[in-house]
C-alpha cells in the first residue's frame, strides 16, 4: 500500500497498455492515493472494520469518479477485499485469484509464500489459493520476521540492498527444500528486491500478475458486470 508500490503499479499498467495498443495509448486510471501510516496504524491495532471502511469509501470514490473496475494495490489489505466488493458496483481484480491462475497456469501445485508477516500467517490468501488446489508454504517464524522487517523499514521507502536481496534468497532456499515448486512474490514491492532471474524455481511477482489482469480485463470488452467477479 505504500507509494513505492503504486507507482510500479502505475508504470506497469501505462506500459501494458502502450504493448497492446501501440502509438501514444496509455492507461486511463482513476487513483486514490492513501495514507499507508493511517492504514498501518488500523491495522497494528487491530481495527479491520475500519480498514474496510476506509478502502471501501475510497472504492466508491473512484467508481463515481468513472472507473469500471478495481484494483487494489497490495496484497495484505486484500483480507478486507469483501468490504470493497460490498460496497461498490463495479468488480474487483482480487490479487490472490490473479496469482493462484498464473501458478496453475505454469503447472505448479505448491509454492512457497513471501510477504508481510499478516499475509504469510492469516488464512484470508493462503486459504484463497489452496481454494484453488495450490498448497502454500510459509517461512519459518523467524524468516517471516526477517522478511516483514524488511518490507516495513526498506521495500516502502525505496531502499533496495544487496545484503537483504540475501536474506530473501536464503529464505528463498529454505522454501525450496521444503518442497516449493515455485515462489509468489506475495507483496507488492517484493518484486523491487528479487525477481524470476534470482530464483532456482519460477518467480510469481503479484504487481505484476495483478496489473497484468486488470488490463486483460480493461482491454477485454464490456462486460465488466459484478457478476464477472
Amino acid at each position: 500500500m505504500s507509494w513505492v508500490s503504486t507507482a510500479h503499479y502505475y508504470r506497469l499498467a501505462n506500459e501494458l497498455v502502450a504493448e497492446r495498443l501501440g502509438g501514444l495509448h496509455s492507461a486511463r486510471i482513476v487513483l486514490e492515493s492513501v495514507d499507508f501510516a493511517e492504514v498501518e496504524a488500523l491495522k497494528a491495532a487491530g481495527t479491520w472494520d475500519q480498514v474496510g471502511d476506509l478502502l471501501a469509501t475510497a472504492a466508491v470514490r473512484l467508481e463515481r469518479a468513472g472507473a469500471d473496475l478495481l484494483v487494489l494495490c497490495t496484497n495484505t489489505m486484500h483480507h478486507v477485499s469483501a468490504a470493497i466488493e460490498e460496497a461498490a458496483t463495479v468488480p474487483l481484480v482480487h490479487i490472490a485469484d490473479a496469482t493462484a491462475d498464473a501458478v496453475i497456469a505454469a503447472g505448479v501445485d505448491r509454492v512457497g509464500l513471501l510477504g508481510t508477516a499478516f499475509t504469510m500467517e492469516q488464512g484470508f490468501y493462503v486459504d484463497r489459493l489452496a481454494a484453488r488446489g495450490v498448497d502454500v508454504v510459509v517461512p519459518v517464524a523467524d524468516d517471516r520476521a526477517r522478511v516483514s522487517a524488511i518490507i516495513y523499514d526498506e521495500l516502502c521507502h525505496g531502499v533496495v540492498t544487496p545484503a537483504s536481496r540475501a536474506v530473501y534468497l536464503d529464505v528463498v532456499d529454505r522454501l525450496v527444500a521444503r518442497g516449493a515448486r515455485g515462489v509468489v512474490l506475495g507483496c507488492t514491492e517484493i518484486e523491487l528486491l528479487i525477481g524470476a532471474a534470482d530464483l532456482p524455481v519460477p518467480a510469481f511477482a503479484t504487481t505484476s500478475i495483478h496489473v497484468r489482469a486488470a488490463v486483460d480485463r480493461a482491454l477485454a470488452g464490456p462486460d465488466l458486470s459484478p457478476s464477472g467477479r
